[in-house]
């Protein structure tokens, strides 16, 4: 085990943090703005956070899915860069920028349209129906803003210069927050829309934050891997059904823990027309510790994708520890807070005071599951930074499964509750961690032996006509 001092000096913890510090804010200003959003939402009526779990559960899956199938170029991108082959750098974010915009436009049109079939389906009661199909259907323009939201943190992400993304974040939440006082409320002489309000300042919000987070991309210097105009131009669809492919996999193990979430969901909505509320108030709090785990996880990718394109297993397992060791200090921190002050924070979120008393426990669960979703988040991404994305979305289809079975069982059979749906998740997390522990010390074991599947993937990246290869011990 590595001393501080020893780490400091290979300095992995500083480019980590470098990297992914600006990802983390901007995703902590996002989350926020999100929490105060559901803060707005249930002071104004508490069944609106149930509305806004159902209508946001299915639009965040699809909505995941895009961003998740730019992961491919990334992973390829970093490699390139490692292996300083400029060609393929300027060959795949081209092609990301010009295809990527296909399948959320499909997207914005079935949920400005098709709404009503899926929370149907999702069996959401009479009563919210209508609150969800407003909310999703004015939410909807904000897909068209995926295509280009991708190709944007790909590039900010691989040329390591990820401080424009603060300023985005910082841009859209305070326009967020802003609009949806007016909005919801009905402030300054504006009506009084309520979860119709949240929805369309949400989408006015990411336009304007896009507008400024495209130009600060288009003007800035620093990005080593941003393509030329011609490069765009010139762009074929080949290396994006490449860089696409390989993101697929990220995109179905998101897709594949979304469904998942979807079910429980449901399941929730059997219990009482409250209990997907209080799932959405736990989730929102769990989310802001999260979003710090997801912005370090970004930046293991990113790193230990460079690591596998210069055969640097050093790097690449420095990487993975100090990123794990620093969301570790996050999660005992969260941990401390939900032990030391639950009522406080829950009652954030809503006035309901038997929602206040009774939720504390599922607010423990959550703070304990972190350990194992964090391991996790920061293993998956050096497992997906190895070029192998198939293994995690494996992972994730069985626990996708595993956590559908224990949620049945804990609430269908043993009478659990909304207690039972948690313990669900909490034991699906602890074993996939084990299992992809598993998987992370093979990878670094074959690779300290030079492999066969190491070499190959260095002559991979050497070849135009093999763009997928990776460390797929």
């Amino acid at each position: 085990m590595k001393t501080i001092a020893e780490i400091r000096k290979d300095g992995y913890l500083k480019r980590l943090l470098l990297l992914s510090i600006p990802i983390v804010l901007s995703n902590l200003i996002s989350q926020l703005q999100m929490v105060i959003d559901r803060i707005f939402l249930g002071n104004y009526n508490d069944l609106y956070l149930s509305a806004l779990g159902n209508a946001m559960t299915p639009m965040w899956t699809t909505m995941s899915f895009c961003f998740s199938l730019a992961t491919g170029a990334s992973i390829l991108v970093s490699q390139a860069v490692g292996a300083k082959n400029e060609d393929q750098i300027e060959e795949y974010v081209g092609a990301l920028v010009k295809w990527n915009n296909v399948i959320p436009v499909f997207l914005f049109f079935f949920w400005l349209f098709g709404s009503e079939f899926v929370f149907t389906l999702m069996g959401v009661s009479e009563n919210l129906m209508p609150m969800c199909v407003t909310y999703s259907r004015f939410y909807a323009p904000v897909f068209l803003l995926c295509g280009a939201g991708g190709a944007m943190t790909v590039i900010l992400q691989t040329s390591n210069y990820t401080v424009p993304l603060v300023i985005y974040g910082v841009v859209r939440s305070a326009l967020n927050i802003v609009l949806d006082y007016v909005l919801i409320f009905g402030k300054f002489g504006f009506p009084e829309w309520g979860i119709k309000g949240a929805a369309i300042e949400t989408a006015i919000a990411e336009f304007i934050g896009a507008f400024v987070g495209i130009a600060l991309v288009l003007f800035n210097k620093k990005l080593k891997t941003r393509p030329s105009l011609q490069g765009i131009w010139r762009a074929k669809l080949k290396p994006y059904i490449i860089s696409a492919k390989l993101g697929l996999n990220t995109a179905l193990e998101d897709f594949a823990w979304n469904i998942g979430n979807l079910v429980l969901i449901v399941i929730l909505n059997t219990i009482s027309e409250k209990a997907a509320g209080i799932y959405s108030i736990i989730f929102s709090i769990e989310i802001l510790a999260v979003v710090f785990v997801g912005g370090v996880g970004g930046g293991t990718m990113t790193l230990t994708s460079e690591s596998t394109g210069k055969r640097d297993v050093r790097q690449y397992r420095g990487i993975t520890r100090c990123a794990y060791g620093v969301c570790l200090v996050v999660t005992v921190i969260t941990l401390v807070a939900c032990i030391v002050a639950p009522e406080q924070i829950i009652g954030m979120f809503t006035k309901d005071n038997e929602t206040i008393t009774t939720s504390g426990i599922f607010l423990l669960c959550m703070s304990i599951n972190l350990f194992s979703k964090s391991g996790n988040i920061i293993v998956g991404n050096a497992i997906r930074g190895s070029g192998n994305t198939k293994w995690m979305f494996c992972t994730q289809v069985f626990g996708t499964c595993f956590v559908i079975s224990l949620g049945c069982l804990f609430v269908f059979v043993l009478k659990l509750g909304i207690l039972g749906v948690f313990l669900a998740v909490l034991l699906d997390e602890f074993v996939r961690i084990l299992i992809n522990l598993w998987k992370y010390f093979r990878i670094v074991g074959n690779a300290n032996s030079d492999s066969p599947e190491w070499r190959e993937h260095k002559e991979n990246l050497r070849d135009d006509k093999t763009k997928s290869g990776g460390i797929c011990a």
